[in-house]
């Protein structure tokens, strides 16, 4: 399974049309290669580089969605996928553009294919997820882009 973006290349740098800085919309992102026997996919975009005194455990989660249709090829550019929306670490559900408060920072933007559709309500959060997860993984994918603010 592959995740890719047309705005940013893996390791390359986040458009800021895409953060707080420019519209915080989400970025395009385009999904191939989904195993056969996937039933659902899960997209969670976070950020590990959180400084410890702001977040303790040093992660903010930007976007969780699960339950997107496996036949989905494509999320559109400022576009919520079909599926159940997440909540994020500022509580609220969508995208959740890159802020970071320090130096340039690292998003995630993971996709797991799962041989199960989730039974979580709307606004389960990250962990909430990860757990249901558990065990029903059958591919994963993910693209990495860097945000600075200057």
């Amino acid at each position: 399974m592959e995740l890719t973006s047309s705005a940013f290349e893996n390791e390359g740098q986040i458009p800021s049309k895409y953060t707080c800085d420019g519209q915080n919309i989400n970025p395009p992102l385009n999904i191939s290669g989904v195993p056969s026997n996937a039933e659902s996919l899960v997209l969670i975009m976070d950020d590990h580089d959180v400084p410890k005194e702001i977040r303790e455990d040093g992660v903010f989660d930007h976007w969780v969605v699960f339950n997107i249709p496996p036949d989905n090829r494509e999320i559109a550019e400022g576009k919520e996928p079909e599926g159940m929306p997440g909540k994020n670490t500022a509580g609220k559900t969508g995208y959740y553009g890159p802020c970071p408060p320090d130096r340039e920072h690292r998003y995630f933007f993971r996709l797991y294919a799962l041989d199960i559709r989730l039974e979580l309500h709307a606004t389960a959060d990250k962990l909430t997820v990860e757990k249901a997860m558990t065990d029903h993984v059958v591919d994963r994918a993910y693209i990495m882009g860097r945000y600075e603010r200057v």
